[in-house]
């Protein structure tokens, strides 16, 4: 099939599958913006985009979906100088998130069109409001909540199908478009995370962690409170303080990926740090900014005890690959967190905004290892079971792809 990818940050969540399609002897290409810089698996075409400034007191309720149209109306605009040039997909698989899918059934009717939609935006009852100590929405700001999902509803509404990596994130959306979801995990490469026992990391200060030593990890893209970064450093100074021998690596660029900039200025991460460090041996505490994946592998595998935090949002990738690394992760008491980890089985829960009881759980993780070897590898089993790119995810994904170009 001639298949077309599109994501304005590509490859994203078809990092795998678009290289694999291609392997396989399909004619894969994908479109992106034209500042992307990541490396790519496949031919490629860009877009230009260049953004407008939008103005609130004319969009109001609707910002969002002017920004997302006029990004549509860019890819749009370029989808129909490729079908001038005698360029037609069978089957066009698009990120739903930045609108680019909008219009492309307008310059591709007889393509077959599935989008990617990770969570659609509510007004109560997920991420808005969740954290009152950031966001305590009146009805106006639960209006505008919703309001952003619209451009997400249309890009539903004009494919023939769409694709949820988890049935959390399925169920944010409205029964009517629930309908047109198939839910299939992205894949994580279980192989590639083998635990391994001679796995080593080096901190920046030249000292080097191993498997077995008490080592603590946090990991996200950004250090923010909508993956819980502020309830674990208030949580630090009582693991520290009850186990002297600990080490903390924490992983993350200090901007923002999801929730809003601090209102008084600064970065959530000095903010939260300065909160906590008279209560902290900073010796023991490692900020890596972001990490490439080799060394993110390395340290999954030297960890005793991972946290992970969310708000009742989008899933990260990282802590299903941290399951599948056979590390214990203790995560968040949050719907897309209970979906995959059952506490006590292949690893632990605790309420988001329990401080004592992050502190308690992780300090127990950290003083008896041996009493959660078990769950580690029921973790990695359950990873290996059910989210295994390989074996698992991968086929589903291209069955569903040969299924809806057969259709």
């Amino acid at each position: 099939m001639k298949l077309l990818f599109v994501h304005q940050n590509f490859p994203g969540q078809f990092l795998y599958l678009a290289p694999e399609m291609q392997r396989l002897g399909h004619d894969v290409r994908a479109l992106t913006d034209a500042g992307n810089r990541n490396s790519m698996p496949v031919p490629v075409l860009r877009y230009p985009f260049k953004p407008e400034k939008v103005e609130p007191k004319h969009t109001r309720i609707g910002r969002t979906f002017t920004q997302m149209g006029d990004r549509a109306v860019a890819v749009a605009r370029f989808a129909r100088k490729l079908r001038a040039e005698g360029y037609v997909p069978d089957v066009i698989y698009g990120h739903s998130g930045w609108g680019e899918t909008l219009f492309l059934k307008e310059v591709w009717p007889e393509a077959k069109l599935l989008v990617f939609a990770e969570f659609y935006y509510r007004g109560l009852y997920a991420d808005s409001g969740f954290d009152k100590e950031f966001s305590n929405p009146g009805f106006d700001e639960v209006m505008i909540a919703q309001g952003r999902a619209a451009h997400k509803a249309q890009a539903l509404v004009h494919a023939d199908l769409g694709i949820t990596p988890t049935e959390w994130q399925a169920s944010t959306h409205p029964p009517l478009l629930r309908k047109h979801l198939e839910v299939i995990f992205d894949g994580v490469d279980c192989d590639r995370l083998t635990p391994n026992l001679d796995a080593q990391f080096t901190l920046q200060n030249g000292a080097v962690l191993k498997r077995g030593d008490e080592v603590l990890t946090f990991v996200n893209r950004n250090l923010e409170p909508y993956r819980g970064y502020h309830v674990f450093m208030r949580a630090l100074p009582d693991i520290l303080a009850a186990r002297p021998k600990a080490q903390v690596v924490i992983v993350g660029d200090d901007g923002v990926s999801y929730g809003k900039r601090p209102d008084a200025g600064g970065k959530w991460k000095d903010i939260f740090l300065n909160e906590v460090k008279d209560r902290l041996d900073l010796s023991r505490v490692h900020f890596t900014g972001r990490l490439p994946y080799d060394r993110l592998v390395d340290l999954m595998h030297v960890s005793r005890a991972h946290a992970y935090l969310t708000y009742p949002f989008v899933l990260s990738w990282s802590m299903v690959e941290t399951l599948a690394a056979g590390t214990l992760v203790v995560g968040s008491n949050t719907a897309p967190v209970a979906e995959v980890i059952q506490d006590g089985v292949n690893g632990r829960l605790v309420d988001f905004f329990d401080i004592k009881g992050w502190s308690d759980t992780l300090t127990d993780a950290l003083a008896r290892p041996e009493a959660y070897a078990q769950m580690r590898q029921n973790a990695r089993n359950m990873a290996r079971a059910k989210y295994d790119l390989r074996s698992v995810c991968l086929p589903q994904q291209i069955a569903l792809l040969t299924r809806l170009e057969r259709s």
